[in-house]
């Protein structure tokens, strides 16, 4: 199977203060704990089903982790059962522990009770059946499991779909690389995919690698040199190492997540609202740049805040605002108000005129911005932490018409002034990280992974670690 990148274009898988500085504490342990009661009833045949799923775990990106240590011919039913519970609750909610590889993540969590799904497959003596249910049964995770297998293995070498011959490429030069680092440009949108045509470097091609670079931290002279190569390349070890990673990640997620809920993907800086169980609305959004990075939450709206003020976080006060005299305060509409700078409502308000109020300990929400031509970055982690959403009042209205509020709504507009509109039903949000979505023929395609984020899970998976290139934090608005 070939493995394509493509850019965020494509869809993502899916108040104390009003700061979005994290707050770095760690969500609890969702994990169902593995069992203790030993079920009863191994026969020969249950304990060969059982090597033999354990044995094709390269399906689930897991053949780098051993389960059947305990499991080998002769083993006895301790030994089984334990092998058998420790691989089921490794499809069931994952082979790690996500509160524990990060410091923040409270994304609602699988929760499954495999003792007790082993004591009755046992019973109906089908192991293989019980653990093939126990995985995520969508078609995206079949479609990575196919795609991980039809990798050559990770033992061979490797070959990069760039070579880098020590040579660098310059404008308007020929060269046969040219049409594979012309594709991985679009892959990572920076390329109309009509501009990718030829074996040389054209102006097009100059100019989406000059934001490239600049989005890297590189010097953005149009040449392709050995870092533009190093950001372009993956090898198929790298691409097996985020498809297992993302396998995992699906692992992780509550099998029965809300028919009506809004996901956004971190790592491609995109919002999914669903509604009833279909999607019916992706936009673009913007988040905590790579040193202050969007945490993994799970957090539902359950208001709408018109015409926001913002008080600003005592982090940013004194890091960015420390010195700012009486005219840079009128110029921002800024005012003391109980030891706390505040911004007052207005179109110049860091929060723009609609705030999505949620629920969790991190002040993280959703929210607009005066900083629209932010939307129109390739990399859009450009934040201090919280979300901001690409044409927000109009996303606003959507909810409040799905929630038949549209004339509360528009009654707390028309104040001018911050007013808040109670949503009938709370509407989940899940903050989550995917560096691998689909294309239109549903083809998986590898993405950028910003907050370098992947490589902790996938040392965690027995992968090993891999060069990771992440987007230059560069000067951000003072917003949230």
């Amino acid at each position: 199977m070939r493995i394509v990148s493509i850019g965020a274009s494509l869809l993502a898988m899916t108040a104390a203060l009003s700061g979005c500085e994290v707050k770095t504490t760690t969500a609890a342990n969702q994990q169902v704990p593995a069992a203790a009661a030993k079920p009863a009833g191994w026969t020969k045949t249950t304990a060969e089903q059982l090597r033999k799923a354990i044995a094709a775990r390269g399906a689930h990106g897991l053949d780098r982790m051993s389960f059947d240590a305990s499991a080998q011919p002769g083993a006895g039913d301790a030994a089984l059962t334990k092998a058998a519970i420790a691989y089921g609750t490794a499809l069931a909610q994952g082979a790690t522990d996500p509160a524990k590889l990060f410091d923040v993540y409270t994304v609602p969590r699988s929760k499954v009770d495999v003792a007790q799904g082993l004591a009755a497959a046992l019973q109906a003596g089908d192991i293989g059946k019980w653990l093939s249910s126990l995985a995520p049964q969508d078609d995206n995770y079949a479609r990575l499991s196919k795609a991980y297998l039809a990798l050559p293995k990770q033992e061979q070498p490797a070959g990069e779909v760039i070579p880098d011959n020590g040579e660098a490429i310059k404008p308007g030069q020929a060269d046969p690389r040219v049409p594979a680092i012309a594709q991985q440009l679009v892959a990572f949108d920076y390329l109309d995919r009509a501009a990718a045509q030829g074996d040389r470097l054209t102006p097009a091609m100059i100019l989406a690698i000059k934001k490239m670079q600049a989005d890297y931290g590189i010097k953005p002279d149009g040449m392709i040199g050995t870092a533009a190569l190093g950001i372009l390349n993956l090898s198929d070890a790298d691409r097996a190492r985020a498809i297992a990673v993302n396998m995992e990640r699906l692992r992780w997620l509550d099998r029965n997540a809300p028919g009506t809920r809004i996901d956004v993907n971190l790592a491609a800086a995109r919002l999914s609202y669903w509604r009833d169980g279909k999607l019916v609305d992706s936009r673009k959004v913007v988040v905590g740049e790579p040193d202050k990075e969007t945490p993994q939450l799970g957090s539902p709206i359950f208001r709408l805040v018109a015409n926001p003020t913002w008080t600003v976080p005592r982090s940013v006060e004194k890091k960015e605002m420390a010195g700012k005299g009486a005219a840079y305060l009128r110029a921002n509409n800024l005012a003391w108000k109980d030891g706390w700078l505040v911004q007052q409502s207005g179109p110049k308000n860091s929060l723009g005129l609609v705030k999505f109020d949620m629920t969790n300990d991190h002040a993280i929400y959703l929210h607009d911005t005066p900083a629209k031509q932010l939307f129109a970055e390739i990399q859009r982690q450009r934040s201090h932490g919280c979300v901001r959403v690409e044409d927000a009042l109009g996303f606003a209205e959507m909810l409040a018409k799905d929630e038949g509020v549209t004339d509360q709504w528009n009654q707390a507009r028309a104040t001018g002034k911050e007013t808040f509109v109670k949503l009938p039903k709370e509407i989940p949000v899940r903050l989550l990280y995917q560096t691998v979505l689909f294309d239109d023929a549903g083809e998986p395609v590898i993405r950028a992974d910003p907050y370098g984020w992947n490589d902790r899970v996938a040392v965690a998976l027995g992968l090993g670690s891999s060069a990771t290139y992440k987007p230059t934090a560069r000067d951000a608005d003072v917003g949230p």
